[in-house]
């Protein structure tokens, strides 16, 4: 945490990230929405460790329904407060275990930027995101990471609309590596200006086709709920 004047401020971004995709037949949709809103949310944030978090709805790709959950580092998952839950009639009832046809439930820790900077930590959650999940093979593994992080992310950060890009590892879940892209709105990676820096380095048509994308990855999210 950050203490200022006296005060303290807690940060509102980590190291750690938990992503939750879920995909839930229609007729539950309104009544696992309401648990999610108000109950299961104010679950998770009383975690220590767990600083922010928002729910968005797919606009490109799926599944439909994401819960972002910022950490200050991966290892919350493993503490007694966060695996010692208990879990409500009410989650019990319409939670994504017990009625979610697409469940994906990945922790990851940050690996770009290498440090959380205090305008990352004290960051609000995105109005829209664009997230990857992919890997890499091992033999190609260090080079796709180098350029993806010093030529692939800094190129994207550069266009209008893009607040930034951060890159994870996985900690829990697979495939090994994700990237996140926050935007302004959902519809920045349709632009001219996104486009004309997809392919600007030289060295792209040979890496990109390093890596292998997941089911339904990439996607873009926008923000529905946050508390």
């Amino acid at each position: 945490f950050l203490v200022i004047l006296g005060t303290i401020c807690i940060n509102k971004k980590g190291s750690g990230l938990m992503l939750v995709f879920v995909d839930v037949p229609s007729e539950h949709e309104e009544e696992f929405n309401e648990w999610y809103n108000t109950e299961h949310l104010q679950e998770l944030m009383s975690v220590p460790g767990i600083l922010n978090c928002a729910r968005y709805e797919a606009v490109k790709s799926g599944p439909k329904h994401l819960a972002v959950y910022e950490f200050e580092n991966a290892q919350v998952i493993d503490t007694d407060a966060f695996k010692n839950r208990p879990i409500t009639p009410w989650a019990q009832k319409v939670g994504p275990r017990a009625i979610a046809t697409t469940r994906i439930n990945n922790v990851y820790e940050m690996i770009h930027p290498a440090s959380v900077s205090d305008i990352i930590a004290n960051s609000e959650m995105a109005p829209a995101l664009q997230i990857g999940r992919m890997g890499v093979s091992s033999e190609n593994e260090k080079e796709w990471n180098d350029w993806y992080s010093t030529v692939y992310v800094p190129n994207y950060e550069t266009v209008p609309g893009v607040i930034r890009g951060r890159r994870w590892k996985a900690y829990r879940g697979e495939p090994d590596y994700a990237v996140m892209y926050e935007f302004e709105n959902e519809f920045v990676s349709e632009t001219k200006e996104w486009e004309d820096v997809r392919d600007a380095h030289p060295d792209t048509a040979r890496i990109r086709p390093m890596m292998t994308h997941a089911d339904l990855s990439p996607g873009i999210w926008k923000k529905t709920f946050q508390l």
